[in-house]
Formats: structure tokens, C-alpha cells, sequence
């Protein structure tokens, strides 16, 4: 016979079994092997890098050194100055061009006749000074 409820909420029910949670436990490390002879070192040597090697040689050839720090600075600078007036520069250019082929393109079918006269009589004035 079941035992009676002490309490209007007890569970008849066994109780579930919860699984403890994982707790980390370190372990020491192991000894580091000992090598019979000591390990071979491989080590790669590089160049120098290009920017340092002009800056050698340039020191080498008796140029004083605020004139290679000038150099250095100076000149990925001038690089970027340059570039950098450049591309503004070409799209103007790209722009001009379109915009007098459009004018032309306009001048040309709107002119008819008279425009195409007009224009070979300036080739041709312009032929006799020449």
C-alpha cells in the first residue's frame, strides 16, 4: 500500500536523476623529453628590405642622413600627391570629351545644310592662312 501524502503537493512520483556537470580538472603536464644531442635550429635570413637596402648604399655613397630620412619620407609622399591629382585630373578629361562629343553630336543634326556650309567655309579660311 502506498504511503499516504503528508502535503497536498507531494510527488508520488520517484524522483528524476539530474546528471552532475563536468568540473575540470587539470593534469600536471608530462616532463619534456631530453634529447640526446641538442636540436637542430633551422633559421632562414632574409634581405633586407628594398627601402633600407637604397638606404645602405645611398649612406655608403657619403649622402648624409637627413637627406636619405628626406628621401624616404618625402618620397611615397610625392608618389601619393601625384596620383592623387591624377585621378581627378583624367575624369576631367573624360568628362571634356564627352561633353564636346555631345555638343558636336547636337551642333551637327540640328545645323542641316547651313551648319555643314558654315563649317566648310572656316576649313577652308582657315586653309589660306595656312
Amino acid at each position: 500500500m502506498a504511503t499516504p501524502r503528508r502535503y497536498q503537493f507531494d510527488n508520488q512520483l520517484p524522483a528524476l536523476h539530474t546528471p552532475q556537470p563536468v568540473v575540470y580538472r587539470p593534469e600536471p603536464m608530462a616532463a619534456p623529453a631530453a634529447y640526446e644531442q641538442p636540436p637542430v635550429v633551422v633559421q632562414h635570413i632574409h634581405q633586407a628590405p628594398p627601402d633600407r637596402t637604397a638606404q645602405r648604399l645611398v649612406l655608403g655613397a657619403g649622402v648624409g642622413a637627413g637627406a636619405v630620412a628626406a628621401g624616404v619620407f618625402l618620397g611615397p609622399m610625392l608618389i601619393t600627391a601625384l596620383a592623387s591629382v591624377a585621378v581627378p585630373l583624367a575624369f576631367l578629361a573624360l568628362v571634356l570629351v564627352a561633353a564636346a562629343w555631345g555638343v558636336a553630336t547636337v551642333v551637327r543634326s540640328v545645323g542641316g545644310s547651313d551648319g555643314r556650309a558654315a563649317a566648310e567655309n572656316l576649313r577652308k579660311a582657315r586653309g589660306k592662312r595656312g
